[in-house]
């Protein structure tokens, strides 16, 4: 296929085309050094402008206080699902999990593996996840209070936050971090594996408050301690320079192009109506995802059946859509529309899917 197109793939996921083109721009002389960004030493003038500005543009975005530490780690999110109750969980204490899904189920294994005590206070299990519980009694004396704010596979995400009580926060937002703005002081901890919603897969958004940093045991691996990271500017070993780059130019774009937050907000509304309209006026597609909680960056629905739903994705693709395949423990369809798919491409999708409605519905 000629040229680029329409990217909905849940992730690795698209980019800006304002940022690759800035990546491809300064490759081969990265501002005037001589070297790429991914030759530099991770201890250069160089490298240290990049890390400084996009920490500088975390912290604006999402207007944090000083309270919150801002690191970079490798291992995904994946990891963290370990690392948080190694790290906040203290002995003699339990923490509360809710289970919307795939994801929020392996960070519940994690904990379960070294032997924690957790307790899931509430799951949306008993409708294939297609929900975001409500009415959930946290326990008051949790040592923190762990959600999956978006859920890619069943395509639901967290409307607003639950009110925990006091007990921190601790979230994995993956696929929705810098999507929309939302007060971070309930939250403890948040981490965002890159390759949704930041960046190149290789490196893990984690924002930790200080009262959570105080936690942490000294016994564990040197490499497993938030505290090691904190104290090292995440770079007590080599970071993943060029992950690390990337975020840095996308959040420039979503401050200095899109506007910040609100306005990105705005446009992933939009987008979000136009896909799930294309999907409720026709019989012929059926979202998979109560419409309360519906995920604003993965919309997931099935066709009338398996063969029309493997003709869509491949009558898709030669009309320039590609990544619409469901997620493979699921099956079905699935549009993954995060900050870097553009309106013009939901709109593009949109008119796709009537016109393959009215041709096989």
């Amino acid at each position: 296929m000629k040229g680029r197109i329409h990217n909905f793939n849940a992730g690795p996921a698209a980019l800006p085309l304002p940022v690759l083109e800035e990546i491809q721009a300064e490759f081969l002389n990265f501002k005037g050094s001589g070297m790429s960004i991914t030759e530099v030493s991770h201890r250069s003038k160089w490298f240290d402008e990049v890390a400084g500005d996009v920490t500088s543009r975390v912290r604006r975005l999402l207007k944090l206080d000083e309270s919150f530490h801002v690191l970079f780690v490798q291992g995904g999110a994946s990891l963290q699902f370990c690392m948080i109750p190694m790290n906040l969980l203290p002995e003699g204490q339990s923490a509360d999990y809710v289970n919307t899904g795939t994801w929020a189920a392996k960070a519940i294994k994690e904990a379960g593996i070294q032997e924690k005590p957790v307790k899931v206070v509430a799951s949306s299990e008993d409708q294939g996840f297609s929900y975001i519980p409500k009415e959930i009694s946290f326990s008051p004396d949790a040592a923190y209070a762990h959600i999956t704010s978006n859920n890619t596979i069943k395509g639901t995400q967290w409307a607003s936050f639950p009110d925990t009580g006091g007990v921190p926060l601790v979230c994995d937002m993956s696929s929705d971090i810098m999507s929309r703005f939302f007060d971070v002081s309930p939250f403890g901890l948040i981490y965002a594996g890159a390759q949704k919603n930041l960046g190149p897969a290789g490196v893990t958004l984690v924002i930790i408050r200080q009262d959570m940093v105080e936690r942490v045991p000294e016994h564990l691996p040197t490499m497993l301690k938030y505290t090691t990271f904190v104290e090292h500017n995440s770079m007590f070993n080599t970071p993943p320079c060029f992950p690390i780059y990337t975020i840095q130019l996308v959040l420039k774009w979503l401050e200095e192009t899109i506007g910040g937050l609100e306005k990105m907000e705005e446009i992933n509304q939009e987008k979000a109506r136009l896909l799930y309209q294309a999907i409720d006026e026709s019989e012929f597609y059926k979202g998979t995802a109560e419409n309360k909680s519906r995920s604003v960056m993965n919309a997931t629905f099935r066709l009338p059946s398996e063969d029309l739903e493997k003709q869509f994705i491949q009558e898709a693709l030669k009309h320039g859509l590609g990544g619409l395949k469901g997620h493979r423990s699921v099956g079905g369809c699935r549009a993954s529309i995060y900050n870097a798919t553009s309106l013009e491409s939901v709109k593009a999708l949109a008119d796709f899917m009537e016109e393959f409605a009215r041709k096989k519905g």
